[in-house]
């Protein structure tokens, strides 16, 4: 249960309104020799700072009031009361001589004892991941779309989006190709430091997280998980390339240290092609992968016994979990989940979990899967960094399109090595196992994209004159209660990366404030100028929560910590409050990522079955959300989850039309 209410949800890397205006990402830009190196600023960079008890106790309580609020109204203990206790709670907790008290200084010695990070390096990976045993297929990883390479044919793709044919195709090879060599392109400005650091006005971001992925694998073991030993600039020359569940190692980077030709690892794929399309069934090797899409308990006990079966399995573990990243070529375009619904939800469900979990290893960090009409997407295990980083570098990836004219038919001049598995009935077994979870894990996830046209982050911006980022959370608090009937605890996260090894801290979006005025908005004698103060207000209280928490202000990381250092036979009713549970109960599970221009959409699995993940990328003139939510759970619906969401945005534009005070002419822009 700690594991699922700390993870939920460090996706949302960074808020949309950070990300717009007050962050740059400097991937793109080629630096001039006068620029500072990649990781330049990494020594000056603050570490995360211990917040002051009294700070995050206080926020903690006013983010009780609107749930005691809402009880109340259903016919609770009155709010004032129940509140009045809580500061009883509190007061004694922060007391001098009392438990907080010894708690924070056990958190000031944790500082003082780690080298960077006191959340990063005493508890996080572990604490928030490692720990939590189930399946990382939807549940933990996250999810990616491409937009489609422009060299390729539109008809080609659009063909392929209702065929039902099988097989591999020259384009699908060759985009797979062109990613592999960008993204390694990527890993090569990284290793010489040829990328100018991120930075925001509050001063430069840590950039270690960019180190924390090509060649990172999550390894299953006992109780909790670790990550393979990956240094920078990663020694690995080599990729994984899967293809009908089949593993091959193909390089990508010479002996000399360079760069292959794209033409080149375009080259080795069609050796892959050719070679496992020359196979019979019965010289095809199990489908090991399957294994990782199991809950960790159960992988990490099949792949000791994969291992005690014979150092060839070993020899094949190790070069898949060093490769810098994999590439999975589907000899499929997955279609939509039902003749009615849209082919971007064919794409989605195979960027999230393929077919039936197929062809994929869900323990790497990176995992790009081409499709054979050529859509493309990426699939991540989340552990070593929040999401931002990858769709960063993808960003890089995607923004050139494939060269013309396509490669020759030449073969690789650069080896393609087959890794084999040797297995057994006991294997066997285990695999067809996993396969039947993971397909009733795909089964019941119901993940779609709702791209809302009608107005984007420039009208938030100029015309309601609000921060686009507090907005869409405000909207979906208005879609929530249209669609569940009451106000939940929900998450979204704020980035970190301002202090050394930063990784996230909590927004609690619901507020008092956001209360007020999602009931504002079910009143219909509530004016329209009523229902915009109300939103202005609500908007500018969740903007000044996203600095404070991107300064290290919030509360639930720090109480986290906490209680992580509560004793044996200590404890205390701060903690042992059932609403200190309920307050992190994040049924609505949110993130805004980036503008999102080169992505169709993205997505990740809701931390509760009987919620939503809601992750969005806010255009300036298109707003695309990813949403998810169990067919199991009759209380949730995804397609109903998009309707709410549509009718919440048009009637705040309706509020800001008609209720937002008319700008002041002429006056001067400070």
């Amino acid at each position: 249960m700690l594991a699922r209410t700390l993870r939920a949800r460090s996706f949302a890397q960074i808020s949309i309104q950070q990300h717009q205006t007050q962050t740059r990402m400097f991937a793109l830009t080629r630096p001039t020799p006068k620029d500072p190196k990649t990781f330049a600023n990494q020594r000056s960079i603050p570490r995360l700072p211990v917040p002051k008890l009294e700070d995050s106790t206080a926020r903690y309580l006013r983010s009780l009031r609107p749930l005691l609020d809402e009880a109340e109204l259903a016919g609770g203990e009155a709010a004032q009361e129940a509140l009045r206790k809580r500061e009883d709670v509190i007061g004694d907790f922060v007391r001098e001589g009392g438990l907080g008290r010894r708690l924070q200084q056990r958190l000031v010695d944790v500082d003082r004892s780690v080298p960077t990070n006191w959340l990063d390096d005493k508890w996080w990976i572990k604490v928030a991941y490692h720990t939590w045993r189930v399946p990382l297929l939807i549940n933990s990883n996250w999810w990616l779309l491409f937009h489609h390479d422009k060299t390729v044919p539109a008809d080609f793709i659009t063909a392929g989006e209702t065929s039902a044919e099988r097989g591999f195709t020259a384009w699908q090879v060759h985009r797979a190709a062109w990613l592999a060599h960008r993204f390694t392109d990527f890993k090569d400005r990284l290793d010489r430091e040829n990328i100018l650091p991120d930075s925001s006005r509050a001063g430069p971001y840590c950039m270690h997280q960019y180190t924390r992925l090509f060649g990172q694998t999550r390894v299953p073991q006992h109780d909790a998980d670790e990550l393979v030993h990956a240094p920078h600039p990663h020694p690995a020359r080599h990729i994984t390339v899967l293809a009908r569940d089949q593993a091959y190692e193909v390089d990508v980077i010479g002996e000399d240290g360079q760069l292959l030709p794209w033409e080149d690892v375009a080259a080795a794929m069609r050796d892959v092609v050719r070679d496992i399309e020359s196979r019979k069934p019965d010289e095809l090797d199990p489908p090991v992968g399957l294994l990782t899409s199991d809950d960790r308990d159960s992988w990490t006990l099949n792949r000791e016994h994969l291992l005690s079966l014979s150092p060839q399995n070993r020899k094949t573990l190790t070069s898949i979990e060093s490769s810098l990243f994999h590439i999975c070529l589907d000899d499929y375009t997955l279609p939509p989940p039902s003749p009615s619904a849209p082919a971007l939800d064919g794409h989605v469900l195979n960027c999230a979990g393929g077919d039936g979990a197929r062809n994929r290893w869900f323990d790497k960090a990176l995992t790009v899967a081409v499709e054979r009409n050529s859509r493309a997407g990426m699939n991540g295990e989340h552990s070593p960094c929040d999401a931002l980083i990858p769709s960063i570098i993808v960003d890089y990836v995607v923004a050139e399109p494939m060269p013309r004219p396509a490669p020759t038919e030449a073969q690789a001049r650069h080896g393609v090595r087959r890794l084999r598995w040797v297995g057994d009935e006991k294997l066997k077994g285990a695999i067809e196992s996993a396969g039947e979870k993971a397909r009733g894990i795909i089964e019941d996830s119901d993940p779609s994209q709702l791209w809302f046209a009608d107005y984007g982050a420039d009208w938030i911006k100029k015309i309601a004159r609000l921060p686009p980022d507090a907005y869409l959370q405000m909207a979906l608090q208005l879609a929530w209660f249209k669609d569940q009937g009451y106000l939940s605890a929900t998450y979204e996260t704020a980035s970190t990366r301002i202090f050394a090894h930063g990784r996230t801290e909590v927004i609690r979006t619901l507020s008092s404030d956001s209360r007020a005025f999602v009931r504002a908005m079910m009143d219909e004698s509530v004016s329209h100028h009523d229902k915009y103060t109300l939103l202005a207000k609500a908007t500018s209280a969740h903007s000044s929560y996203t600095r404070d928490a991107s300064l290290g202000k919030g509360c639930d990381r720090h109480l986290m910590a906490l209680k992580l250092l509560l004793r044996p036979g200590e404890s205390h009713s701060l903690f042992d409050d059932e609403l200190y549970a309920k307050s992190s109960e994040w049924k609505l599970s949110t993130s805004g990522l980036s503008a999102g221009d080169r992505f169709l959409g993205t997505g990740f699995g809701t931390v509760y079955p009987d919620g939503y993940g809601i992750n969005y990328l806010a255009g300036a003139h298109l707003i695309k959300f990813g949403i998810e939510s169990k067919h199991s759970c009759q209380r949730t619906s995804t397609q109903r989850f998009k309707r709410a969401v549509e009718e919440a945005m048009r009637e705040m534009r309706e509020v800001c039309e008609k209720g937002a005070p008319a700008p002041e002419v002429g006056k001067a822009k400070l």
